[in-house]
């Protein structure tokens, strides 16, 4: 078993590519099956977020390969699988 907090510490990586994407910042629960649908990576803002909109990748459940100790790996094509929120 592992909390939600336990994921939202992990590095999200990308294997097609070896990108870091960034941090789980939310969520996607489908409430009638209490499963999750998808997990929502808050992207690198400009100047440390402070200026700039900061990119929002939602990335299905399915496209996650493994989730270890310190990082979660994730298998996307950034131009056909990630919709940019």
């Amino acid at each position: 078993m592992m909390f939600i907090s336990e994921f939202q510490t992990k590095d999200v990586v990308n294997v097609s590519d070896g990108k870091k994407m960034g941090m789980i910042g939310d969520f996607d629960i489908n409430v009638t099956t209490g499963k999750v649908q998808a997990i929502i990576i808050n992207g690198q803002g400009k100047m440390l977020g402070f200026f700039g909109k900061d990119e929002e990748f939602v990335i299905p459940w399915r496209n996650i390969v493994k989730i270890g100790k310190d990082v979660i790996l994730v298998r996307i094509n950034r131009q056909n699988e990630i919709q940019d929120e």
